[in-house]
């Protein structure tokens, strides 16, 4: 196979390990010790990765990669991130259940299925995933990846539906927010004129 048409990152290449090019590797895969079971790995500029031996270590694997037998070498690799193509992940069957790569490039749709953007990316800073998307011409616009933000996904119709107050990008008609009666963010002290900032 050569470099993946529709790559899916599997794990990012960390720090030497050792003197006999040994690496330790970040996988993002349910078991770390599986990274081996989906044959070569690629970087983004298509080289590929050959595992020959790979053992757990703490919160990473140590990998020993074909072709990789020094130090040297070991250490030129660090930050090399490791692709798979999208057809050699397993399709578990569940409904709700969807890799970053399927999600990409899937239309935006308002809740009365109107086109409105596209799915640039997936995030996931620690607080869940979030949906990177254009809109209107508006590039970055960000979308929490939650059963409220977006209803409905449909891989098979290339489409994914979001609420627009849920995912945060219109007022609630309530308007109501307990504690928020009369606020007005241009009207807030700021403090004395000399402490600086912006006024």
């Amino acid at each position: 196979m050569t470099k993946p048409q529709n790559p899916v990152q599997m794990a990012v290449i960390g720090a030497a390990h050792g003197i006999n090019g040994e690496l330790r590797v970040k996988t993002f895969t349910g078991d770390p010790l599986a990274l081996a079971d989906y044959g070569p790995l690629y970087a983004r500029d298509g080289r590929a990765f050959q595992i020959v031996d790979i053992r757990p270590a703490n919160t990473v694997v140590v990998v020993r990669f074909k072709g990789i037998s020094d130090r040297n070498a070991a250490e030129a690799l660090a930050g090399t991130e490791l692709f798979v193509d999208r057809s050699m992940l397993p399709d578990d069957g569940e409904e709700d259940a969807f890799y970053h790569a399927d999600l990409v490039g899937l239309a935006v749709r308002d809740d009365t299925g109107a086109d409105i953007g596209k799915v640039v990316a997936v995030h996931n800073f620690g607080g869940g995933d979030i949906l990177d998307v254009t809109l209107g011409g508006r590039k970055g616009v960000l979308i929490p990846f939650t059963q409220a933000a977006v209803p409905d996904v449909s891989i098979k119709d290339g489409f994914v539906r979001i609420d627009p107050a849920a995912a945060g990008l219109i007022d609630d008609e309530d308007g109501d927010e307990p504690g928020r009666a009369g606020f007005d963010p241009k009207g807030r002290p700021r403090g004395p004129k000399d402490a600086g900032g912006n006024r």
